[in-house]
């Protein structure tokens, strides 16, 4: 097994049976890829999606306490 390409980091994982079939029905019925590929991109949209929310939270956080501050 030669070195992970650039980028990535080679680590072992258990995964659900389940959600691994998923993914690899996934490229299988796209006609080819890889799975590997498509659970780092559904992660990659996670993060944002959690970012996105941190965010949203947090602004509006700041606009109640702004508002209690300017009463």
């Amino acid at each position: 097994v030669g070195k992970p390409s650039p980028g990535k980091t080679r680590i072992t994982i258990r995964i659900d049976t389940d959600v691994l079939n998923w993914f690899r029905s996934q490229v299988h019925e796209a006609g080819g890829g890889n799975y590997q590929t498509l659970i780092n991109e559904a992660l990659r949209e996670y993060i944002r999606y959690r970012d996105e929310m941190f965010e949203s939270v947090l602004r509006k956080v700041i606009r109640e306490e702004l508002q209690t501050v300017v009463r």
